[in-house]
């Protein structure tokens, strides 16, 4: 399994822009984190997309953008939590 998640985290930061990612549990533990993802916001990351999912219950699967200056950080739940923080 750590192999797979490993696979995962590398394929997204080979993307070009990407400067970080991170994968939560359903409890908010990081599963991993690569570039500038730091394991501490795991936790915050799936509260978001819990939240996010109480604005439109019949909405199986939204997609958090936060926007701060020159950053992106993209959320979406399948499964697992993810997270990825790029460069505007």
């Amino acid at each position: 399994m750590e192999e797979h998640v490993d696979q995962i985290l590398d394929r997204v930061m080979a993307t070009p822009g990407n400067l970080g990612c991170l994968l939560a549990n359903n409890q908010g533990l990081c599963i991993g984190a690569r570039g500038n993802a730091s394991d501490k916001s795991a936790g915050i990351i799936v509260a978001i997309s819990e939240q996010a999912a109480k604005l439109d219950p019949n909405c199986n699967a939204p997609v958090v953008s936060l926007d701060v200056g020159d950053k992106l950080c993209i959320i979406h739940k399948n499964g697992v939590t993810g997270a990825v923080f790029k460069e505007v």
